[in-house]
């Protein structure tokens, strides 16, 4: 049976961290052979630990760290893997090199440099693979495996009242971290274009003090809640009525699969990862980026037209059944494993 050692480096909160606990655990429940070696943060160790996995703590420190190389050379000793997958390069560039497969996950257009450890890279979408191989990275060797998302729970839905929120009033919900690449500042403008329509953004950030300013500017402070960050995610894409996704920069765009999986419908910038996603007017609308006026203009025509929202709603649902559930994902991580076991890339 395989043995498959992963890696993650990343922060307490991310999108591709919560994708790593996601698909450990998937993989886990597949019955696949792992070890998971993750920073010292307490919700991923209690998740991990709460699904049947005994997670190795290492704190992948970018300078005076002799802790992780240690840790990792006694778990590749132990565990003797015949791959392993790193999350971000930190893990990438502390992994000794041996004769496993090194395989490297890429949710961004990064400088691969910091991969050349790598026999394998890994891009979530199409757009970063095609980039891998631009960059010099032999075809054979660059992959495309996308995310999948967690399907809608049974929580409840969000009570409207408890935010303050009318209970007939159009919802808004925009999720990420409170900074630029977000383009947090080109919706909370556009919203004031749009009388009666409340937002609701979770997240937190270090714009979030100028965002605050920015709501009260706009006059749209009475109709704006700051969440924070939150876990129930899914309590409230079932309470909202759009998903609003105004990001100048977004690699791929998980929250556009959660839209999807919650059947919202979805108006976005043309960032990267949403517009390889989005075909505007099948399965969501697209704007140009940083466009406010088009962006409320979006969001007023599919609440205003029935038809076309009940059209989005669908065939973005079906969008995510087709492409994005974790049965689906994590088959193509399984034959991705199966596919690389034993083939190393010639490295000069």
């Amino acid at each position: 049976m395989m043995r498959i050692l992963q890696l993650m480096a990343g922060g307490e909160r991310g999108g591709a961290e919560k994708f790593f606990d996601r698909l450990v655990v998937g993989l886990h429940k597949k019955g696949l052979q792992q070890a998971v070696v993750v920073r010292p943060y307490h919700d991923r160790v209690t998740f991990l630990k709460d699904n049947g996995l005994e997670p190795i703590i290492a704190p992948f420190r970018r300078i005076f760290d002799f802790q992780t190389p240690r840790i990792l050379r006694q778990t590749l000793d132990t565990f003797k893997p015949d791959i392993v997958l790193t999350w971000m390069s930190r893990a990438s560039e502390l992994c000794p090199q041996g004769p496993y497969v090194l395989a490297a996950r890429l949710g961004g257009y990064y400088n691969l440099k910091y991969y050349q450890k790598a026999d394998h890279l890994i891009g979530n979408t199409q757009g970063i693979r095609d980039y891998c191989t631009q960059q010099g990275w032999p075809l054979n060797f660059s992959h495309y495996l996308p995310n999948f998302v967690d399907a809608p729970s049974c929580s409840i839905v969000q009570d409207r009242q408890a935010l303050s929120t009318p209970k007939d009033a159009p919802v808004l919900l925009a999720l990420g971290r409170l900074h630029r690449n977000k383009g947090f500042d080109i919706l909370i403008p556009a919203l004031a274009q749009i009388p009666g329509v409340y937002l609701w953004l979770g997240g937190e950030g270090e714009e979030r003090k100028a965002l605050e300013i920015l709501a009260a500017k706009y006059h749209v402070m009475d109709r704006v809640r700051f969440l924070g960050w939150r876990k129930d995610v899914s309590a409230l894409y079932q309470a909202a009525d759009i998903y609003v996704c105004p990001s100048r920069i977004e690699p791929l765009g998980n929250v556009v699969i959660e839209a999807w999986a919650h059947q919202k419908p979805v108006v976005s910038a043309d960032s990267a990862g949403p517009k390889s996603l989005i075909n505007h007017l099948e399965n969501g609308l697209l704007t140009p980026i940083d466009d406010i006026n088009q962006l409320a203009s979006a969001i007023q025509e599919v609440l205003q037209n029935k038809v076309l929202f009940k059209k989005v709603t669908q065939a973005g649902y079906q969008s995510y059944l087709d492409n994005f559930t974790e049965e689906k994902i994590i088959a193509q991580y399984i034959a991705f494993f199966e596919h690389v076991q034993g083939k190393k890339r010639l490295k000069v």
